[in-house]
């Protein structure tokens, strides 16, 4: 079933189908053991197979239409019962004729179902056929004039009987039009929210893949900055091992094995700090995904020193203060660390003759949060560019020497660890990047 409204209808019809297959018969049976034992008075012959007839019918099509709904066809099993119940209607009306049929229910009942399950449409049938069996009754009622009441009475509550069905299919069909196009309304709005949020979950993928690949074209960037200056931490630790290993002959005639030990034990300190330059540098390249962890900022900030120096250059004085205790923060250290590495290859760029890059790191007790200020004694933003500097690629660079990403890489880490980032621009000059990050907990 494709059709929402059958959807919804289906459970409630199936269970007023079961309720006709099994209570008739149930009704039917007793009826029959009264008449039977004398208990209930016998009817004639005609009207007893009449309604014998119009019970079996009506029990057979509610099992042949749930049958139908059970195997998808809602529609044709409502509309085999409609119609198989609307016929025994006529049947037993003939029957009985049109003195003995009072305000009977189950047309009603026809009618209501009509509208509310199957639609306008059907609620119209259903009623041009009752009202086309009861006139066939009262024709019956006008040919058998022996037994029939006067014609004028016949007439009058069949007119009566009519108007009355009449008026209830004008009041079904304006209530089920409304609700069935208030329904179809919600339908559409409920389809249009899922494809709205399909794009959406897919918007959002395409962004966090886009952001990933920006983290890491932005490492790249700075690490080709970095390699003049970690070739020179390189050549300076490459110096040291070299120098020993020439000594050796020497070291080895004047002290004897305990200047060789001392030697090596010095080549190998050497060959450690080399490692772990070239492991910060591979790290810093390696593409991944946000590992948050909790670290000290304070120390991780001391261990870019080195980094930081070689990328500011020696015209850009760096300078690092920070409490002596820890400051521990939860999120992706590789992150914060290009965080601070962005921010500072800005500063260098509004330093070109020189000047002093700040960074200083305290704690706010008051919104057990860390507060970074990172601040250049140079030129500053002008106010016209300021609104547009998280902006991803906006950038007053020449073509080919910014790609207008660094601060809108360093805004969304900072956003992504529950933080904030602002920039001022003081009127005696320079530019001062604050951020604030939550502080961990030391019990986590």
């Amino acid at each position: 079933m494709s059709n929402p409204v059958d959807r919804r209808n289906a459970p409630f019809f199936q269970v007023l189908l079961l309720f006709f297959g099994v209570f008739v018969p149930i009704n039917k049976a007793l009826f029959l053991y009264a008449v039977g034992s004398g208990q209930a008075p016998r009817p004639d012959a005609l009207k007893l197979s009449a309604d014998l007839v119009t019970d079996l019918l009506l029990v057979g099509a509610a099992w042949v239409a749930l049958w139908l709904i059970r195997r998808g066809r809602f529609r044709q099993g409502v509309a085999l019962f409609l119609s198989v119940a609307s016929l025994c209607v006529g049947m037993a009306y003939a029957s009985v004729g049109m003195a003995r049929v009072g305000l009977d229910p189950i047309p009603l009942v026809l009618l209501s179902l009509a509208g509310l399950v199957m639609g306008r449409r059907a609620l119209w049938t259903v009623l041009g056929a009752l009202t086309a069996m009861l006139l066939a009754c009262m024709a019956l009622d006008m040919v058998h004039r022996a037994d029939a009441a006067p014609l004028a009475s016949t007439i009058g509550k069949t007119i009566s009987i009519a108007g009355i069905w009449l008026i209830i299919a004008l009041v079904l069909d304006r209530t089920v039009a409304a609700l069935r196009n208030s329904l179809e309304e919600s339908e559409q709005r409920n389809r249009a929210l899922e494809l709205a949020y399909a794009r959406l979950e897919e918007e959002i993928a395409e962004r966090d893949r886009t952001r990933e690949q920006l983290f890491h074209s932005r490492k790249m960037d700075l690490t080709g900055r970095l390699a003049s200056g970690l070739a020179h931490d390189f050549g300076n630790v490459l110096t040291v091992i070299l120098g020993y290993a020439q000594r050796r002959n020497r070291l080895a005639a004047d002290g004897g094995e305990p200047a060789l030990i001392s030697a090596l034990e010095r080549v190998e300190l050497a060959a450690r700090r080399a490692m772990a330059i070239s492991g910060k540098l591979l790290d810093f390249n390696r593409l991944d995904l946000a590992h948050p962890e909790t670290f000290d900022a304070g120390a991780a900030l001391d261990d870019l020193q080195t980094m930081l120096r070689q990328l500011l250059g020696p015209e850009v004085r760096l300078s690092l203060e920070r409490p002596g205790v820890p400051l521990l923060v939860h999120m992706d250290k590789g992150n914060f660390e290009l965080t601070i590495l962005n921010l500072a290859g800005n500063a260098r760029d509004a330093l070109p003759e020189g000047g002093t890059f700040r960074i200083a790191a305290s704690l706010d007790d008051k919104t057990n949060s860390l507060a970074l200020i990172l601040s250049d004694n140079g030129p500053g933003i002008p106010e016209a560019i300021r609104a547009n500097v998280f902006t991803p690629f906006f950038t007053t660079k020449p073509k080919g020497e910014g790609t207008g990403l660094g601060l809108s890489v360093a805004r969304d880490i900072v956003m992504d660890a529950g933080g904030e980032i602002s920039i001022e621009c003081p009127p005696a000059g320079g530019t001062s990047v604050q951020i604030t990050l939550p502080l961990a907990s030391t019990a986590g």
